[in-house]
């Protein structure tokens, strides 16, 4: 039995980029069944759930009796243990593309993104924005350059997709992505999956009661 922890609720602007949505997508990829736990902010502070989860964050997964944190491992052990979100022919280039995702480009594309949502009224944040958002251009370049004659990062759909994709989600309110023909057209693949409908629905319906809005 597969348990995914969650947020009970988040803030209007965060549903649908929850990061419990990359775990939902692997395992509706993989045609897994789980069930939800879900936790007020407050639950996440206590002693109990830090011993899951040492920073009080979501998503945790219990899958029988192992326990995990963090979307890049909980996504490397459901691939370990489905070859359709891992082939086994291409483990070394699927963990190498999953660790650019969340190393070589979220946090650029973060900061970005926390920028222009949090503070766009603030000065500070006017003057430093220029060189920020020339740091995220330069790795969706760089993406965008890698995917020339390919469709996937690493040879087949996977794990490493599922995070690039929801990296690149970051920034879908500045339509920077769009500026590059083979990415953009390679997230709207990703996103056009009925795995990650199914998993973005879910995760709208329990925030919003709405139907899901993709954004390409």
């Amino acid at each position: 039995m597969i348990t995914l922890t969650t947020f009970r609720s988040v803030p209007p602007f965060a549903a649908g980029y929850v990061r419990d949505l990359r775990v939902r997508w692997a395992l509706e990829e993989a045609g897994l069944p789980y069930t939800l736990r879900l936790i007020d902010f407050e639950e996440a502070a206590l002693p109990g759930y830090r011993k899951e989860q040492p920073f009080g964050q979501i998503p945790v997964l219990h899958d029988g009796d192992r326990v995990l944190f963090e979307t890049g491992a909980i996504l490397l052990h459901l691939g370990e243990r489905h070859p359709a979100l891992l082939p086994p022919a291409e483990r070394e280039q699927v963990t190498m593309w999953m660790f650019a995702a969340l190393n070589s480009v979220e946090p650029y594309l973060a900061d970005l993104a926390m920028l222009a949502m949090f503070h766009a009224d603030e000065a500070w944040a006017g003057a430093r924005r220029p060189a920020v958002e020339e740091l995220a251009l330069k790795r969706l370049d760089s993406l965008d350059v890698w995917l020339d004659g390919r469709d996937w990062l690493a040879g087949s759909f996977s794990v490493a997709d599922i995070l690039m994709v929801s990296v690149l989600r970051l920034l879908d309110s500045m339509n920077l992505v769009k500026r590059y023909v083979r990415l953009h057209a390679y997230k709207t693949r990703c996103t056009e999956r009925p795995a990650f409908r199914k998993a973005l629905a879910d995760q709208l319906a329990l925030y919003t009661h709405q139907p899901a809005a993709i954004s390409n």
